[in-house]
């Protein structure tokens, strides 16, 4: 049996310190000592989470169609929510196994692909009902800007400082459903957080990017704030 071994980790930092690939590597190589197969060639994929576009993928399901290989995956459930991966695996025509769903096969893919475009769909809609419904409430998710019309009018500095933590707990309060729209759709770390709202042209409080630094302290403003906004 020729393995041709797909890896593939979801953000550059990971590709580049190895985080979860030797544990993908161990699964695909045990399998194949399973089946007396023999890898013939690795693929690593590193993806950005904000593109579909997988080189590694094509070449790997390229070089399994010419040879007659079979595409080994590690964890096809750690996939089952990106639709574009498993319709592109579906209708490549190349046999494949995944290590932890040995008996996946191309109807579950299919069912797969369907449930995960709906479940993308629908967090779509829920984010976009969320800032919807702030904007419904009168809320700015931009620059609220607060702190510069108080020092424009020559106020005091005690009363800039209540109105720059007034703005940002608002501004917190807004985003909330944000996040948590984010979250379900498995945007969780810093780093993916801040690109998201980024993405999505969403500013600081004070009118710039995010940054990790920044969204630690926005969760931590929505931490300190649960249940008085």
């Amino acid at each position: 049996m020729k393995i041709v071994s797909y890896l593939r980790v979801s953000t550059r930092r990971q590709g580049a310190s190895g985080l979860g690939l030797a544990a993908q590597q161990t699964a695909i190589d045990a399998l194949a000592k399973q089946r007396h197969g023999n890898v013939i060639q690795t693929f690593t994929e590193v993806e950005s989470g904000k593109l579909d576009a997988r080189p590694e993928l094509a070449k790997a399901l390229h070089l399994a169609k010419v040879t007659g290989a079979t595409l080994v995956i590690a964890k096809l459930d750690r996939l089952s929510r990106n639709a574009a991966f498993l319709l592109t695996l579906r209708d490549s025509g190349v046999k494949f196994i995944a290590a932890d769903m040995p008996d996946a096969n191309d109807l579950t893919v299919g069912i797969m692909a369907l449930v995960a475009q709906q479940e993308r769909e629908a967090i779509s809609k829920r984010t976009k009902d969320a800032l919807a419904a702030a904007k419904k409430r009168g809320m700015r998710l931009g620059n609220p800007n607060g702190a510069a019309a108080l020092r424009r009018a020559h106020k005091g500095n005690q009363a800039s400082v209540r109105a720059i933590r007034a703005a940002a707990d608002e501004h917190a309060h807004n985003l909330k459903p944000v996040l948590e729209s984010l979250a379900d759709e498995g945007v969780v770390s810093l780093g993916a957080v801040a690109a998201a709202l980024n993405e999505r042209g969403m500013l600081t409080p004070r009118g710039g990017s995010w940054h990790k630094s920044s969204i630690r302290n926005l969760l931590a403003r929505i931490e300190q704030n649960e249940g008085t906004l």
